[in-house]
Parts: structure tokens; sequence; C-alpha cells
């Protein structure tokens, strides 16, 4: 009966290295998704910042009334 129980501790123990491995692989990839995320919404806000200028120093466009007017 110990043995069992000795050979389930040690299963479990196994698992639970197993799993511990797994969290700390997952954890790695949301940080590294984090940093790919925020540096890619500093560049859409940098490009939206220039739109904004362009677009602010762009002529307004001339109104012209269709030809069958």
């Amino acid at each position: 009966m110990i043995d069992t129980l000795q050979a389930r501790i040690e299963a479990l123990e196994i698992h639970v290295a197993h799993q511990d491995k797994t969290v700390e692989d997952l954890n790695a990839v949301i940080l590294d998704q984090r940093e790919t995320l925020d540096r890619l919404t500093r560049r859409v806000n940098i490009m939206l910042t220039r739109l904004e200028e362009l677009e602010a120093a762009a002529p307004a466009p001339e109104v012209k009334k269709p030809p069958h007017y």
C-alpha cells in the first residue's frame, strides 16, 4: 500500500511539474505578445498623428457642380 501511495504521489508531482512548465511557457508568450502589442499601438498612434497633420495641411477640395447642372 505504501508503494502504491508513493507511486501516486510521484505521478502527481510529475504532473504538477509539467503544468508549472506549461504555465511558465504561456506566461513568456503573453509577455512577448504584450510587448508586441505595445509597440504596434505606439506605431499606430504615430501614424494617426501624421495622418491628422497631413489632413490638416491638405488643401480643401474644390466644390464643383457636375456638368449636368
